[in-house]
């Protein structure tokens, strides 16, 4: 049986449903689904193009690479594990003592709303993210929102994730 989530803008009161990926990505949506409910200020990407993001505290049992893309689609949901050093950078715009700062490392839960994204980070290289989910419903009025915060910007934006 499929098992969903959904993924909301509080300010914009904007919430979509995806469905979890279990048989491409099982040790993700295992991971994500047992550390549900999760929010965090919302990002927007300055590298992969279409991408609004949130940065967690690092997932118990976070897998590594699994369903992985470099050119997520619109609608994908992804899972990036990051080690500290990967996302310490002061160029990254992260504020101190931020959750990007913490000697543990990150988790990164992200969701892509239109075409054309590629991963890649000049300081790192390609940048490989687990599909763990896909966007069933919502999208159009989560790609206007997410693209309102591109335009107006993030400041006091959440992103959450829940189960559905």
């Amino acid at each position: 049986m499929a098992r969903y989530i959904t993924i909301t803008l509080i300010k914009a009161a904007v919430t979509c449903r995806a469905r979890l990926l279990d048989a491409e990505a099982p040790h993700t949506c295992a991971a994500v689904w047992h550390a549900l409910p999760q929010a965090g200020d919302a990002f927007h990407a300055k590298y992969a193009r279409n991408e609004v993001y949130t940065l967690l505290p690092r997932i118990d049992a976070a897998p590594h690479r699994e369903n992985p893309t470099v050119t997520p689609i619109p609608g994908d949901v992804c899972l990036f594990d990051f080690e500290p050093w990967e996302i310490g950078n002061p160029a990254y715009g992260y504020e101190s003592g931020s959750v990007a700062g913490h000697d543990q490392g990150a988790t990164d839960l992200a969701l892509f709303y239109g075409r054309n994204n590629l991963l890649i980070n000049g300081d790192l290289g390609w940048v490989p993210g687990n599909v763990f989910a896909t966007i069933e419903e919502g999208l159009p009025e989560l790609a206007s929102a997410c693209n309102a915060l591109w335009l107006r910007g993030v400041e006091g934006e959440q992103l959450a994730f829940a189960r559905a």
